[in-house]
C-alpha cells in the first residue's frame, strides 16, 4: 500500500494498492464521466489490461477509505524517469479532492524510488481540468507533445510531501 496520510475533501483517507482477486473487478469497472471519455478510457479496465499484457506499466487501485474510487498506474522510462499514466477516478466520486490527492501520494512515492531524475505525465490540451490539477501541483510543461498529449514534468526535490 502507498500510503502519504493524504485526504479528500469528505476526510477519506487516500490510499493506493496493488490490484488483487479482491478488488480486480471494482477498479475496472472505474468510469470517469462522459464529458471525459475523449482524454481516458471509458473504464479503468482497459488500463488494467495494458498492465497485465505489457511489462511498462503497473497499475493501482485508489482506495477512499475501504471504498474503491479509481485506478492510477505507474511506469519506469529508459531515461530513469518515472510516469504516471491512467488515472480514472470514478465519475461519482469527482470533486472531492480525490485526484489531487492520488497525483501528491503517487508523485511522492515515485520521487523516493531509487535513481528518479522525474516524475512525468501526458494530457490532452483541451483537458484543462487536468492542466489545472498538475499545474497546481507544480507539474512543468516540458515542450514535448507525445502523440497529441502535452508532457508535463515534476522534479522529485518538489514531489516530496512534508
Amino acid at each position: 500500500m502507498i500510503d502519504y496520510g493524504l485526504r479528500d475533501t469528505t476526510g477519506r483517507h487516500v490510499t493506493l494498492r496493488p490490484v488483487d482477486d479482491r478488488t480486480w473487478r471494482a477498479v475496472a469497472d472505474v468510469a470517469p464521466r462522459d464529458d471525459q471519455r475523449r482524454f481516458v478510457a471509458a473504464l479503468a479496465a482497459r488500463y488494467l489490461l495494458l498492465s497485465s499484457r505489457e511489462e511498462v506499466w503497473t497499475s493501482l487501485g485508489v482506495h477512499a477509505d475501504e471504498t474503491v474510487v479509481g485506478h492510477v498506474m505507474w511506469g519506469v522510462d529508459d531515461d530513469g524517469s518515472y510516469w504516471i499514466g491512467g488515472m480514472v477516478v470514478d465519475a461519482g466520486e469527482q470533486g472531492r479532492g480525490v485526484g489531487r490527492a492520488v497525483v501528491r501520494t503517487l508523485a511522492a512515492w515515485l520521487a523516493a524510488q531509487p535513481a528518479c531524475r522525474a516524475i512525468r505525465l501526458s494530457y490532452h490540451p483541451e483537458n484543462s481540468a487536468a492542466r489545472h490539477l498538475y499545474e497546481s501541483i507544480r507539474f512543468v510543461p516540458t515542450g514535448v507533445v507525445d502523440g497529441d498529449e502535452i508532457v508535463a514534468e515534476l522534479t522529485p526535490a518538489a514531489a516530496a510531501l512534508g
